[in-house]
């Protein structure tokens, strides 16, 4: 029987400690990226190629997606959201300035790493 999957909002100032937190575990996990905006639609640009990480720079205020042989960047982003499963990461939804959302979808849930200890 399937878990239920819940989705939950990631506040701007864990966006980092998240995704370098989890970063490492992604490494060679089966990824597929879409953009969906209303002036496009929805479009995939990435059908389930391996996944190298998941960076937030703050500097630059800006996500990148390194994917085998394509480099993802999200400028400007203003919501992230992940949606979790009993055995872990599912999806990851960010949402840009420009109100386009970029899908993260994984092929087989990530088991979350434990928060580390301040």
């Amino acid at each position: 029987m399937a878990g239920i999957e819940r989705t939950r909002e990631i506040p701007r100032s864990e966006w980092r400690e998240y995704f370098d937190r989890i970063s490492k575990s992604l490494e060679g996990k089966l990824a597929e990226v879409e953009v969906a905006a209303l002036t496009l639609g929805d479009q995939v640009e990435a059908e389930w190629v391996p996944i190298h990480g998941i960076v937030y720079d703050h500097k630059d205020d800006i996500f990148e997606v390194a994917l085998e042989g394509l480099d993802h960047l999200i400028a400007k982003p203003v919501r992230v959201w992940v949606e979790e499963g009993p055995e872990g990461l599912v999806a990851i939804e960010i949402e840009d300035v420009e109100g386009e959302t970029q899908i993260i979808r994984l092929r087989e849930p990530l088991a979350l790493p434990s928060p580390e200890k301040a």
